[in-house]
């Protein structure tokens, strides 16, 4: 402990007074939307609310010593205790680019430094024997200890943490490659987890601009198409789904798999950083083509997926009581990939499924106090924390959740040239620079998604043209925008409303989306979105059995919901619904009664058995109907 103290006073200067670092590599395809500053916006309200407790309760509260301890040991053989530093200081650097918060910074700062002290001089960092290096999770580990490094480096510049990248980067060099261990023979599910280190590889060739990185990655893409390869650009080109792409495992926990979700993923977001650097359309195609199946197949209606964390055709299979479902590091994933997406095309499509995923799948993991994360979250049940890992006191979502969370700053407004994009609806404030000649200030004033208005604030520097893209999502079957008053024509659901005018300070933009309950049917079940927003009974009401059959009432699948004054503690929105409920048509049970419920991410979330809760309503079988089918 004296030791890393002479050695934190020795380098604290360096940390404090060094300057964040660009990328050197011009890349061969740009972003179509950059992401903004994210000190430059602040999000309020309910979300920003949610995002300011996991940065205060979660990740500035974490045991980071105890992050640190596995890797000053050499004796692991198949744990992955060495991704949490990793996970956790990646949501801890996202967050101070937000808050610029300096305590944080120094907790950063103290973080890496006791990760450098453990690197040996062969430039290995983790904590598998030797004998056993390159086994099961290794490789992955190394993967989160780069990228944690790297995102260091981006926001301090300092070269000593960029030469760590570099050695730890250097000594896989010297295991995998041609002529040594083929990549996707290593570690489990096909080699991708090990071969997602992609991602942090073309990060290390972008800023120092030496080929051997960009070669190995160009390595580890060609070793996904051989005999053992997990085949993430030929299966996505022939339209295999991402549950079928390999065969039912002997054993779920092995090479076998090449399902896991999570993973595939990741591999997808190394494929378009490399895309980037390459220009390569293949690569940028694969990923498009898989996320695509994902939407078709697996993604549910509270936008995430997954069973024991891998695909498993869970779009279909969403109403069946399921072990294991929504992991939240599938959650997040899904959200980072879809970003990734979203800046490359443009394409609002992928900014409606972020949206789904945070206000649902995302805000229903964490714990109302902020100080969990849960590891799963399913469409029914109960709540509650989830295992600790490792021999550990932490678990990989609790890890990687809140990096969604630190994310969403990052996503909510983004620039083309010329042009404002507002993908995330949320009260909040935001600073944008146009061209690099003039700020403006978006206000954005709303309940949104409780209310199903935003009023957005204009507040140019200086009066100018230029264009404010409105995200209109494709659920809003009915949308209404204003500028200063007089509507907007032509506007489409499903894409931009591009308003491209002269904008004076103190303009203002009324955007009026449709809220209305939308009845969605599926394996003689039913649900309930309003809006972005999924819902669900809870036992908290205390109007009748959650687990009842009945029939929701609708009319053209619309459901007339009313708004609740009733709210159990930590419920952010409540909701009747009419419903006929039972078996029993007699007397007074024929007629619908006013059911309560609640968004999803609220159910439940006391995480204890006075909550139970459930998304999907069996329909009681009606065999007068002219639909029913007898056998």
């Amino acid at each position: 402990m004296k030791q890393l103290l002479i050695i934190s006073a020795f380098l604290l200067p360096f940390f404090c007074f060094a300057q964040p670092k660009t990328m050197d590599v011009k890349p061969a395809k740009t972003d179509i939307l950059e992401s903004i500053i994210p000190a430059n916006i602040k999000i309020n309200g309910y979300l920003g609310e949610k995002i300011d407790l996991c940065i205060g309760e979660r990740i500035k509260k974490q045991d980071v010593q105890h992050l640190i301890d596995p890797f000053k040991t050499r004796n692991e053989t198949r744990m992955w205790q060495t991704e949490f530093w990793g996970k956790w200081i990646l949501s801890a650097i996202a967050s101070y680019e937000y808050n610029q918060d300096p305590e944080m910074l120094k907790i950063i700062q103290n973080a890496v430094l006791g990760l450098l002290a453990t690197q040996t001089p062969d430039g290995y960092i983790g904590n598998y024997s030797p004998e056993a290096q390159l086994q099961h999770w290794d490789i992955w580990g190394r993967k989160y200890t780069m990228l944690g490094l790297l995102a260091y480096y981006d926001i301090s510049g300092d070269k000593k943490t960029l030469d760590a990248a570099k050695k730890l980067a250097g000594h896989l060099l010297t295991q995998v490659g041609p002529d040594q261990t083929d990549i996707v023979k290593t570690g489990n599910y096909r080699g991708m987890p090990s071969s997602s280190i992609l991602e942090p590889m073309v990060l290390l060739y972008r800023h120092t601009n030496e080929k051997r990185f960009l070669d190995f990655a160009k390595y580890i893409v060609a070793q996904w198409e051989t005999a053992d390869g997990p085949k993430l650009i030929s299966k996505a080109a022939s339209g295999v789904n991402v549950a079928d792409r390999f065969p039912f495992p002997k054993s779920w926990w092995s090479w076998d798999n090449g399902q896991k979700a999570y993973e595939m993923m990741s591999c997808y977001e190394g494929l378009l950083e490399l895309y980037r650097i390459t220009g390569e359309p293949s690569y940028l195609k694969s990923a498009e083509l898989a996320v695509q199946n994902i939407i078709d197949t697996e993604i549910n209606v509270a936008g995430s997926g997954t069973a024991f964390e891998c695909f498993y055709h869970g779009g279909q299979r969403q109403t069946e009581p399921t072990y294991h479902t929504m992991e939240t590091c599938v959650t997040f994933t899904w959200i980072k990939l879809c970003n990734n997406l979203l800046r490359l095309t443009a394409n609002p499509m992928y900014a409606d499924q972020i949206e789904k995923t945070v206000y649902n799948a995302l805000l229903a993991s964490m714990k109302f106090d902020g100080s969990q994360i849960a590891k799963y979250s399913p469409l029914e049940g109960m709540r509650h924390e989830g295992e600790e890992q490792c021999g550990m006191h932490i678990n990989c979502c609790n890890a990687n959740g809140p990096r969604a969370f630190a994310l969403l700053p990052k996503l909510a407004l983004m620039t083309s040239g010329n042009e404002i994009f507002v993908n995330l609806y949320s009260q909040s404030t935001a600073s944008v620079l146009l061209n690099k000649k003039n700020k403006v200030t978006v206000l954005q004033t709303t309940t949104y998604p409780e209310s199903d208005q935003i009023e957005i604030t204009v507040q140019p520097e200086k009066s100018g043209t230029f264009t404010l893209g409105l995200r209109i999502p494709e659920w809003s079957s009915k949308t209404l925008v204003l500028v200063n008053g007089i509507p907007v024509e032509g506007v489409k659901s499903g894409s931009y409303c591009k308003v491209t005018r002269e904008w004076k300070s103190g303009d203002k933009v009324i955007l009026k989306l449709d809220l209305s309950g939308r009845l969605i049917v599926l394996n003689g079940h039913q649900s309930i979105m309003r809006g972005p927003v999924l819902l669900a009974r809870d036992s908290r009401f205390e109007d009748g059995f959650v687990d009842e059959a009945g029939i929701v009432q609708h009319k053209n699948n619309l459901i007339e919901l009313v708004t609740s004054t009733k709210k159990p503690e930590h419920i952010w929105m409540s909701f009747t619904a009419p419903l006929v409920l039972g078996t029993d048509l007699e007397g007074e049970l024929r007629n619908p009664q006013q059911i309560h419920f609640c968004d999803f991410a609220s159910a439940g979330n006391t995480w204890s058995s006075d909550s139970r809760y459930r998304v999907w309503i069996r329909q009681t079988l009606n065999v007068m109907n002219a639909a029913y089918k007898p056998y």
